[in-house]
């Protein structure tokens, strides 16, 4: 779900390997006690980092009532700092300073808020290395995709001030005399943001950014797993606030789990929540929120395929599905876990892929030229080593990887298994870096296989061929709402809307005209003249 260049700069050579001979594929990281005394660590204290940390920003406060939670490092297991979550009473007192503090926001210009997204941005700037660092010790990315994740909501920032000058409206012929018709946007008020582990703060940054310049006040719910992303991200949001004398209460945050999130979907002073998150949940957070007749803009799961055809660029395909499958520990939800190799190119493809996994270093995500960290939780290898045992059961034949790294941290293999395109677990998606290889002999074939999953998030052929890609991007092509040609099913650009279909949950975020879900349509008829002509020409009395 990265949408930067520069985690895919750290993996892809220009030409042939993609990846250098490791001498050190296995540099796993010891474990030991987090301490902020050690100089490794210090660059926490330069974004207002502590041992132990209010988690929730309450009207321009920080403040919490709930448990203590610890945030643990993925690459050993170790504590590496403590935050207080936010209790029922925290959030209550939230919502109504947030409530009020719309009143206020949505009546300045939306240039001057897109002014104050620009001082954010600036803001990230200047600490860019440093949260890039965090997002890896916390979540366990590569620092590359760490850095690149920050970047990220830097570019929404960026985007988002352009924005903020042409939220246009529209003028409409009207059929009567005298009349004019107007289409009108206005904020929604209070947004809710609900994010997830593995983009902790990038998809705040798709939301944020966009509600913001729209006049929406934000609460956002960061995930449980990543505390210390959310309390550093609002602090800088905060800072900018406060330099400007603004409510602190137009960004709300809270560390917190799912008593949180149930709130902020039943919460009817919030017409839109936003939710990151699997389809199971996402479904719940939904129906709860139609339940009280509110929007959703839902961002759930993927199982994404990558097509090699028969005339593509082997070398290109090959780059390209490294990165898609393993980039992040596969635990994008634009992850490439579906090859789909013709029958002519099949073993070709097979054999280079094989031999640069063979090359990927895994180890501390911190570290050098690491390009594969550790899984985010110890959960999450648990379902890495279930998910090997249902895949085998299904026929699936491990062509290299299928097991975990012992060590302290969450580490595993990443996996090629060649399996049937029909059975259960090709249908599910599996958050670790397992990729299915499968045959095919027509293009038709491929759509079909493509398409034929619960999920439809992204998609990507590699072909030269003008027919080819046309029908691929055309309404007898992928079902997806990220339709690419010749690149990875991950590292999407900001400027397009970002989003899926079917059980993905049919929402879209970032650019485009994505942020129209953020305001409130109203279409306007003004009579300006001294009659009272009717539409269609109905004459009543």
């Amino acid at each position: 779900m990265l949408r930067d260049d520069d985690g895919r700069r750290s993996i892809i050579h220009n030409r042939g390997l993609p990846l250098p001979i490791a001498t050190n594929l296995f540099s796993l990281p010891k474990a030991k006690k987090m301490s902020f005394s050690k100089r490794e660590y210090e660059f926490l204290k330069e974004i207002d980092i502590s041992p132990h940390n209010p988690g929730c920003y309450v009207n321009g406060k920080w403040r919490a009532n709930g448990p203590v939670v610890s945030s643990v490092n993925p690459a050993n297991n170790q504590t590496i700092a403590e935050v207080v979550e936010a209790s029922i009473e925290d959030y209550e007192k939230g919502m109504l300073a947030c409530a009020e503090a719309a009143k206020k926001w949505m009546q300045i210009p939306a240039p001057k808020r897109g002014d104050i997204v620009r001082q954010i941005g600036d803001a990230l700037r200047a600490k860019l290395h440093q949260l890039g660092q965090l997002v890896s010790l916390e979540m366990g990315k590569i620092l590359a995709e760490g850095v690149g994740e920050v970047q990220e909501i830097i570019d929404m920032c960026d985007f988002a001030v352009g924005l903020s000058r042409q939220l246009n409206g529209s003028i409409i012929p009207s059929e009567r005399p005298n009349h004019a018709m107007l289409e009108v946007w206005n904020p929604l008020g209070v947004v809710g943001v609900i994010t997830s582990f593995n983009f902790p703060c990038a998809v705040l940054g798709w939301n944020a950014c966009i509600a913001l310049v729209c006049g929406n006040c934000v609460v956002w719910k960061g995930a449980p797993t990543t505390p210390l992303i959310t309390v550093a991200m609002t602090k800088i949001v905060a800072g900018v606030l406060e330099k400007n004398s603004l409510p602190g209460a137009i960004f709300t945050s809270f560390c917190g789990g799912a008593e949180i999130g149930q709130a902020i979907a039943k919460d009817t002073r919030i017409p839109l929540v936003s939710f990151t998150g699997s389809s199971k949940v996402g479904l719940m957070v939904q129906q709860t929120v139609n339940q009280r007749f509110g929007k959703c803009l839902l961002e759930l799961s993927g199982n994404n395929a990558i097509i090699v055809m028969d005339d593509a660029d082997v070398h290109l395909a090959v780059r390209a599905v490294l990165f898609a499958a393993v980039g992040t520990a596969g635990q994008r939800c634009t992850t490439c876990r579906r090859l789909l190799l013709h029958e002519s190119i099949y073993q070709k493809v097979l054999d280079q892929l094989l031999c640069v996994y063979k090359q990927v270093k895994i180890g501390d995500p911190l570290e050098k030229g690491t390009l594969l960290g550790p899984l985010h939780t110890k959960a999450s290898r648990e379902n890495f080593v279930k998910g090997i045992d249902i895949i085998k059961s299904q026929g699936g034949r491990i062509l290299t990887g299928g097991s975990i790294i012992e060590s302290e941290g969450n580490f595993v293999q990443p996996t090629i298994v060649e399996i049937s395109p029909d059975v259960d677990v090709v249908k599910e998606e599996l958050f670790a870096p397992v990729l299915y290889v499968m045959k095919f002999k027509t293009l038709q074939e491929a759509i079909e296989i493509n398409n034929s999953v619960p999920q439809g998030l992204s998609s990507s052929i590699f072909t030269r061929k003008p027919e080819i890609i046309f029908k691929w991007i055309g309404p007898h092509g992928s079902d997806c709402g990220i339709v690419n040609v010749n690149i990875p099913t991950n590292g999407a650009e900001i400027g397009g809307a970002f989003g899926g279909e079917k059980a993905t949950g049919g929402g879209r975020e970032a650019g485009s005209d994505s942020w129209k879900q953020y305001m409130r349509r109203s279409t306007c008829t003004i009579n300006y003249g001294s009659e009272l002509p009717l539409a269609q020409g109905i004459n009543f009395g």
